[in-house]
Formats: C-alpha cells, sequence, structure tokens
C-alpha cells in the first residue's frame, strides 16, 4: 500500500498551458491524499519533494514518503519531455517507464509496478496555479484495488 501514493513530477498549473510544466516540481512541494486499498481502512499519506531542473532540462525529483501506520521511505523520479505534451521518465517504485500525456484538462502518468499493478494517475490545476488535485486509479488484471485522492502544492 505503501507504493500507492504518487506525488508525480509534472504540472498544469494556471488557466493557461506553461511553457516547461517540469519547473513546478524545482524547489519543494508537498503532497497530502487519503488511500483506500481494497478491503482495508483509508489511511493518510503525506510526501514533501525536493526537486531539480538539470542542465539538460530534465527533472530529478526526490520524495520522502510518509504513510500514516508505516516508516517513511524515499522515491525517485527522474522525467524529461520527449514531444510537445509529451514525457518519459523513472520512478524508482515503478517496474517499467513512466509516461505522461497532456490531455485537455491537465496530465495523466501511467506505469506498471511489482505484483502486475498498473498506475494511471491524474492532476488537474486548482488554487490559482499553486496546487493540482491527484487522483490516482491502480489496477490489477484491469480490476481497480486501490484509489488516492490529495492535492500537490509547491511550497516555494
Amino acid at each position: 500500500a505503501a507504493l500507492l501514493v504518487l506525488a508525480a513530477p509534472a504540472s498544469v498549473f494556471g488557466a493557461a498551458r506553461v511553457a516547461d510544466p517540469l519547473s513546478f516540481f524545482a524547489g519543494q512541494t508537498e503532497s497530502v491524499s487519503t488511500v483506500k486499498v481494497m478491503l482495508k481502512k483509508p489511511f493518510k499519506s503525506r510526501s514533501i519533494g525536493r526537486g531539480k531542473l538539470l542542465p539538460d532540462r530534465s527533472l530529478d525529483l526526490v520524495q520522502r514518503v510518509e504513510d500514516e501506520g508505516m516508516p517513511p521511505h524515499e522515491r525517485r523520479w527522474k522525467i524529461r519531455q520527449i514531444g510537445p505534451g509529451r514525457f518519459t521518465g523513472t520512478m524508482s517504485e515503478a517496474v517499467s517507464p513512466v509516461t505522461i500525456d497532456e490531455t485537455p484538462k491537465g496530465y495523466r502518468f501511467r506505469f506498471k509496478m511489482k505484483d502486475n499493478l498498473s498506475v494511471e494517475q491524474v492532476l488537474t490545476p486548482i488554487a490559482g496555479g499553486t496546487a493540482a488535485r491527484n487522483v490516482i486509479t491502480v489496477r490489477k488484471f484491469g480490476l481497480a484495488v486501490a484509489r488516492s485522492e490529495g492535492t500537490i502544492r509547491k511550497v516555494d
């Protein structure tokens, strides 16, 4: 369950699309959400991210993840743009590449995790460009087995 809450490195903040959406995660961000795993009690999750844009304009993001009732752990993202509205990269808990596509309302992330879990995450802008709604659905063999809803906000 600790693997199910993901604060993803892309942004769609503001009414107009930003030229460099990865820049939102440069500096510090915070994600707060509620996770519901099938047949288990919901729990709170929080992550603090520290991101850096590298000279090649890719994003290096390290998060400290604090899931209620579990020891904190670290999650690492490396994301780069591959075309207009398209990104790819890696995440330490994913077993496949992370693909990110711009949608009319935000960005959609897709990747696989161990135990045949497939993850779809949707970020939608809120709060005048300083935050996004974060909704994650985790499926196993096509059946939704977990869901997370929360927000990601820029701290600095």
